[in-house]
């Protein structure tokens, strides 16, 4: 049986928005914003989804802006401006690195890590109700497989010195 062209373009229009990346970028989406409502009631109003590009990808130690950027995947120029929104509000301090004066040393201030702490509870809080919504063993075997598949894929996705020492 041949498709008519409505049916063929309803096909279509469920395939682009019914896929893996769709699904997975919506629900990354959700995630995200039950985040930051939670970081913005808990005093940091200011901090946006953009800044978890320096925080994901700091690692442990100095690092250059330029292999911050290159882990995030934005320019050089964009992670700058981050770090000085960052440096602004109170968040980080930036300073030389002794061992290497190219390097910058980024170091939380007090105000960083009381960010980095409610971090940790904000995305406890999302992680509950989505195991509310779908049921913890399910939301654990989700988060699983997705490690595995990103394991197996070879995927790149935390600094460098994070994986030497685990």
């Amino acid at each position: 049986m041949k498709k008519n062209v409505a049916d063929s373009n309803r096909e279509i229009a469920y395939r682009l928005s019914n896929n893996l990346p769709r699904l997975l970028r919506e629900f990354s989406r959700d995630y995200e914003r039950r985040i930051f409502n939670q970081l913005a009631g808990r005093g940091h109003p200011r901090i946006r989804p953009a800044h978890s590009q320096v925080f994901a990808n700091l690692g442990l130690g100095s690092v250059r802006v330029s292999e911050l950027a290159e882990r995030a995947q934005i320019t050089q120029q964009a992670m700058g401006k981050m770090l000085k929104e960052l440096e602004q509000m109170g968040y980080i301090d930036r300073g030389v690195d002794d061992s290497d004066k190219r390097a910058r040393e980024i170091r939380l201030t007090d105000q960083g890590v009381k960010l980095a702490a409610d971090s940790l509870a904000a995305v406890d809080e999302a992680r509950t109700h989505y195991e509310e919504k779908i049921g913890a063993e399910e939301l654990q075997a989700l988060e699983e497989r997705l490690r595995q598949a990103v394991d197996q894929l070879q995927l790149e996705y935390l600094p460098e010195s994070w994986t030497n020492n685990r």
